[in-house]
């Protein structure tokens, strides 16, 4: 029996380790081009030299991120480890990508309420809670049913950016608006029930541990695809959640009818909440639990936003 390809190794090893889908497109990604790079050369005939240059290339030549070279090195290390169980010592003389601290862009609020108000439905109360409780992108999107506590007014953020878990606000404004938008859900979702569908996907084990758990409503996704689509791994017909496409789009087009010149996005729907609660007087160390921050130094920028003007110094003029 012949040896499977490589790219199906690398697949095979990411499902067999649980990783996301996102995750294996990333790996894969940069695996090809790193292959690419040394003009389809075998990984097994490379090393640490192979890797120094290529990591190198991409600072120098193509002026990548700090974050985008730190993506590649960590999926062709897994490439080596996981996959080949090949070694690889440390790979030193690396040219690094220059780590940039950027000021992140903030919306003022009367901006947060000009954009929200040129936003309808679905995407209009997602948007909310991105702001409302500074949620990432892909944490709004993925968020589940039973992670929402209506009576104690929080929001469980389940594997969040470091597959790390945290608890974070449930806007008191937004409650009544969630609560008939998941009513329109429940009611999907006996539909696919009777249908003889119904099933959602659940993380790694839970779906070996807890049988019936992909029917139950409290694992269903708050924000669910208009349509059902077939599982790519599992072959399963499935309601995914929604495309994050269709939030993205959205949040681009109610900017551009406000008449905002920032460059935007939906994360600066977090940046503006953290921005917002720290000018507010809150805790640095609660903002730092609340968006799930490892070190409390990446909240801190913030600190650099929150001041009036340059340095929260008043110009003469204005005095």
């Amino acid at each position: 029996m012949s040896k499977p390809k490589l790219l199906d190794q690398i697949r095979e090893t990411i499902k067999l380790k649980h990783f996301s889908i996102r995750t294996e497109e990333t790996y894969i990604h940069w695996i090809k081009r790193f292959i690419i790079f040394h003009k389809k050369r075998h990984p097994l005939e490379m090393g640490e030299q192979q890797i120094r240059e290529f990591l190198s290339y991409l600072a120098r030549e193509l002026n990548v991120a700090s974050a985008t070279q730190n993506l590649a090195m960590q999926s062709i290390l897994f490439l080596y480890k996981d996959v080949l169980h090949k070694e690889i010592t440390y790979i030193d003389k690396i040219e690094r990508a220059k780590k940039e601290a950027k000021v992140p862009v903030v919306f003022t609020r009367g901006e947060v309420t000009r954009i929200l108000s040129n936003m309808r439905s679905t995407p209009h109360l997602m948007a909310s809670l991105l702001y409302g409780s500074g949620l990432r992108l892909m944490e709004c999107i993925r968020l589940r049913v039973k992670d929402i506590d209506f009576n104690s007014n929080y929001i469980l953020v389940k594997e969040g950016k470091g597959e790390k878990d945290r608890i974070t606000v449930l806007p008191e404004k937004l409650k009544e608006a969630l609560q008939r938008h998941l009513l329109k859900v429940k009611l999907l979702h006996e539909e696919d029930l009777e249908a003889g569908f119904g099933e959602v996907y659940l993380p790694h084990a839970l779906e070996n541990k807890y049988t019936n758990a992909n029917k139950e409503w409290g694992w269903q996704y708050v924000f669910p695809s208009t349509r059902l689509s077939i599982d790519p791994r599992s072959g399963k017909k499935r309601r995914h959640h929604i495309s994050e496409k269709i939030l993205q789009q959205s949040v681009k087009e109610a900017i551009k009818k406000s008449g905002i010149v920032k460059n935007g996005s939906c994360h600066t729907f977090r940046h503006s909440f953290a921005t917002h609660l720290l000018a507010d007087g809150y805790d640095i160390r609660t903002i730092q639990q609340l968006l799930g921050h490892s070190d409390v130094s990446t909240t801190m920028i913030y600190t650099h936003v929150v001041h009036l003007g340059g340095h929260g110094v008043w110009s003469p003029l204005d005095r």
